[in-house]
């Protein structure tokens, strides 16, 4: 008789099918990680797929200079233990070499001038292919893009020259200056995330379980302080227990207020939401189509 994958076991075997199709069809491949949930998702899958040998590409990050310290602790940890190579640019650089400027205001996003520093990575490194942790329920605009997207020369993302992806066959042919960025877990929910971190045992950064921090409210959503805001009077300071469900800027990444500190509270936490994990990002709700303005400009 034969026995069927469970649910997660055949997304798994999907990722991992992808990544290998990543590793075959290109020369020179990254996988974009953050030390956010999905991107260490990605490189638990990437070790499935690839050992006992070594990955067939670096871990790479564009550090905005406004990440939560214990993503990057975590990052750098991560990449140690498991004896990988990790290629960090910081998005600090192209400001001092006046490549992207810097937003004004109270809550000052770097999260779309980083596209300058990748795209400054990708040509420096001469990638062809760039892995990352994005999904197709987080958002819109990734609802309609491929595993396999191709990017032009500039990195620009045009929704209405896709390729066809039948029966799983995925089309990494592009002219000299293009890139493809791949998208392994497109398929995956965020509760699929949270439920084969369960099942794999997967560590995490204490970002994503409930405690204590100093919050301010804006728009009806709880921000972190962080020196990377600035305060006025009308700003009221209070200590909240809260979690993250992504994680990105300190400064566009809001928090919920949660009593949920282990795995299984959050899974029955994010059974009953009815907003998505991108519904506390700030930088998603500056237009109907930010996200895919951002795609087209070279973003993720």
């Amino acid at each position: 008789m034969k026995q069927r994958l469970s649910h997660l076991k055949q997304l798994e075997a999907e990722s991992i099918y992808i990544m290998r199709e990543v590793a075959s069809q290109f020369e020179r491949p990254a996988l974009l990680f953050s030390g956010g949930k999905d991107s260490i998702t990605l490189v638990h899958l990437a070790l499935k797929a690839f050992r006992p040998g070594k990955f067939p590409f670096p871990l790479v990050h564009i550090d905005t200079g406004h990440n939560f310290v214990e993503a990057l602790d975590f990052r750098d940890r991560l990449a140690e233990r498991i004896g990988e190579k990790l290629i960090v640019r910081y998005v600090q650089d192209s400001i001092d070499q006046g490549k992207a400027v810097e937003e004004k205001g109270k809550f000052p996003s770097r999260n779309a001038i980083q596209t300058v520093t990748l795209l400054d990575t990708i040509a420096e490194f001469k990638f062809d292919a760039c892995i990352g942790g994005a999904r197709r329920d987080e958002e819109k605009a990734r609802a309609k893009e491929r595993v396999f997207s191709v990017r032009d020369e500039f990195g620009s993302w045009d929704p209405k020259l896709q390729r066809p992806e039948l029966w799983n066959i995925y089309n990494g042919k592009i002219h000299v200056g293009e890139n493809v960025r791949v998208f392994p877990i497109s398929n995956w929910t965020e509760l699929d995330v949270w439920e084969y971190i369960r099942e794999e045992q997967i560590e995490l950064p204490s970002l994503y379980f409930s405690h204590q921090r100093e919050i301010v409210w804006r728009d009806n959503l709880v921000f972190p302080v962080s020196k990377f805001i600035t305060l006025d009077s009308q700003d009221k300071v209070e200590t909240k227990t809260i979690r993250f469900r992504t994680v990105g800027d300190m400064t566009c990444t809001a928090a919920v207020e949660s009593q949920a500190d282990n795995i299984d509270d959050i899974i029955k936490e994010i059974q009953t939401s009815r907003t998505t994990e991108r519904g506390s990002r700030l930088d998603d709700k500056r237009s109907e189509a930010a996200m895919e303005e951002r795609k087209r400009g070279g973003y993720f």
